[in-house]
């Protein structure tokens, strides 16, 4: 696409460039900045902060999660507004675009909050409780591992491998996490163990 400028279009165009570097460098840029700085404490006033990690990718950025109700009083935290972590090393307060959209995915509609299992022979979930959920996990573990764990190999050399399950990893969790995670699945003897990145 070809756009046409005359001089006089040209001259105008570098002018607003020039008379908008000169109002910034002048300080008048820092003027907007005092408003947000003192409007910002009024926003967040009544809010209870909490540090987490972004849950999208393996980069982990740091952010902080504001939100209303006192758990204390047996009130439900609504969290309102999230941001990034301005004293977090890996992102200094930035976020990507699905950073800045982890409010969305907090208030979805669609987003799962409780486990479900689909019996044998079943077409519907039915909702369980976590603790059903993980002594089930737990229960097939153990009998798979039973079942498939080999402690030697063909040469009679000890190998203590379960390889008829594997381990998908969260990479967007702290790096203390993250090797307990990676401690945990290799004592059992697993191999197959894949994640997005950190572990």
């Amino acid at each position: 696409m070809n756009i046409e400028v005359s001089r006089r279009h040209f001259m105008e165009l570098a002018g607003a460039g020039v008379a908008g570097s000169a109002i910034a460098a002048m300080g008048f840029g820092e003027a907007e900045a005092e408003v947000a700085a003192h409007a910002r404490p009024f926003k967040l006033a009544s809010a209870t902060e909490t540090r987490n990690t972004c849950t999208y990718c393996s980069v982990a950025c740091g952010i902080i999660m504001y939100s209303r109700g006192d758990l204390k009083k047996g009130e439900r935290a609504d969290i309102y507004h999230i941001e990034g972590d301005a004293d977090h090393p890996t992102n200094r307060g930035t976020l990507c675009p699905k950073g800045a959209a982890l409010l969305d995915f907090v208030k979805s509609q669609t987003r799962t909050r409780y486990p479900q299992i689909r019996r044998p022979g079943s077409n519907t979930f039915e909702r369980i409780s976590w603790q059903e959920a993980l002594d089930r996990i737990a229960r097939l573990m153990k009998d798979d591992r039973d079942a498939n764990f080999m402690a030697v190999n063909g040469d009679g050399t000890t190998v203590n491998r379960w390889i008829s399950t594997g381990f998908l990893a969260a990479s967007a969790t702290t790096n203390e996490t993250a090797w307990c995670t990676y401690k945990v699945v290799r004592a059992t003897g697993m191999l197959v163990f894949d994640n997005q990145a950190r572990v």
